[in-house]
């Protein structure tokens, strides 16, 4: 059996793991597009491992989310990667969001956290002194990573493991083959009897490669951050996050201690005219009319058009990030933000413009592909890896029965 995984990413990468591990006879082949694993959306981050706490209970996500913070820090702990168990604090700063905060503390008791606590304004000031709330929740298993070096590690593990690594091989072409496929890439053609997608910011373009239909497509989000100079870190201790706005479904900018220095303030959430898009100013037309052309961004649209408005402003206007960012630090001011870097989030969404908030993968007797794979998924990326190999060998055992 051969297995051929489409994407060199975090969550690829660890897939490719989890397979040679339960079927140690089979082969495994990563393609990767680009000359180094992990260039995009697994090193394009904060770096923060994500313990869980905003997840429905229940769902996928809540459960990968838990097991993964714990398994990534036994993988940096063995692997000698430098990491930091350091805790967050996440803030309300008026009474509204006390209540979400609630919300939120409960779901995290659910979801198997351990050591949460509640604080009231001095108890916060004792971890984070300079934030200001009318209440927070401290959770301690939160903490700091290079994803860079995960990324490394798992390639060299998959390696010894006896897999392969094809970087440069961007997937062309995708034709069945027997029972299988054959994948055309620009590295050349590669057999497989079973392809797993994990494409990422093109999972929604593989998956089609592969005879699928588009129901869903890859919105791309591009986050931005500034850094603060060093005369204005001491105002962080480690993570300072906002309680997360139900009317937009991404967790605001916060502020994160980096694992190799500095104090890192972001990410906002600017709808990309290019799924590489890590500047403002990057149009990749295909891009762009992919998006433009589907119903589902206008839907969107018309959801969430004063939230969507108000990321764009704040994308060029530095004086309301800073204003955004002293809700939590009031002391923060414009002259203490440097350009920082960027990312861009692969977000799968539905025809109607609702995006889709948990993993969703499509299931085939020859292939499985994963359709969407939000934050944590760098965190959980050992325990969706896990969830998909398992997936993966099921299909391909009950393709070999039929």
């Amino acid at each position: 059996m051969q297995f051929a995984i489409i994407g060199g990413g975090i969550v690829g990468l660890a897939t490719g793991l989890e397979l040679r591990r339960r079927c140690p006879e089979a082969g495994v082949r990563i393609l990767e597009k680009e000359p180094r694993v992990g260039m995009h959306q697994s090193t394009h981050n904060s770096g923060v491992l994500h313990a869980g706490l905003y997840y429905r209970p229940g769902s996928l996500k809540a459960k990968l989310a838990v097991e993964g913070i714990r398994r990534m820090t036994d993988f940096c702990r063995d692997n000698g990667i430098h990491h930091e168990i350091c805790g967050k604090v996440v803030v309300a700063t008026d009474e509204a969001e006390v209540g979400r905060l609630r919300i939120l503390f409960e779901r995290g008791g659910q979801n198997g956290l351990r050591g949460l606590r509640w604080l009231t304004p001095p108890e916060l000031h004792e971890i984070e002194p300079h934030a200001a709330g009318l209440a927070a929740v401290h959770v301690p298993e939160e903490g700091i990573v290079d994803f860079a070096q995960v990324c490394d590690a798992m390639r060299r593990r998959l390696l010894e493991a006896g897999g392969t690594v094809t970087t440069s091989a961007r997937l062309t072409g995708a034709r069945r083959e027997g029972g299988g496929w054959r994948l055309e890439t620009t590295a050349g053609d590669f057999p497989c009897d079973f392809l797993v997608n994990c494409a990422g910011l093109h999972c929604d373009r593989v998956a089609q490669a592969c005879g699928e239909e588009r129901a869903t497509r890859i919105l791309p989000f591009r986050g931005e951050y500034f850094r603060l100079n060093a005369s204005a870190s001491h105002l962080v201790n480690n993570l300072i996050y906002p309680v997360p706005d139900p009317a937009f479904p991404f967790l605001g900018v916060h502020f994160t201690r980096l694992i190799n220095g500095g104090i890192e303030a972001g990410p906002n959430a600017v709808l990309a005219l290019a799924r590489e898009g890590y500047s403002p100013w990057k149009l990749n037309p295909a891009d762009a009319i992919d998006a433009l052309t589907f119903r589902g961004f206008w839907n969107f649209m018309r959801r969430h058009r004063a939230v969507t408005w108000e990321e764009l402003r704040r994308s060029f206007s530095r004086r309301l990030f800073c204003r955004s960012l002293q809700k939590l630090v009031p002391a923060i001011q414009e002259s203490d933000l440097a350009p920082g870097g960027s990312g861009v989030r692969a977000q799968a969404i539905q025809p109607d413009g609702t995006l889709v908030q948990d993993f969703d993968f499509l299931e085939r007797p020859n292939a499985l592909h994963v359709l969407n794979a939000p934050s944590p998924a760098a965190t959980a990326s050992l325990a969706i890896g896990s969830s998909v190999a398992a997936k993966a060998l099921s299909q391909a055992a009950g393709g070999l029965d039929r």
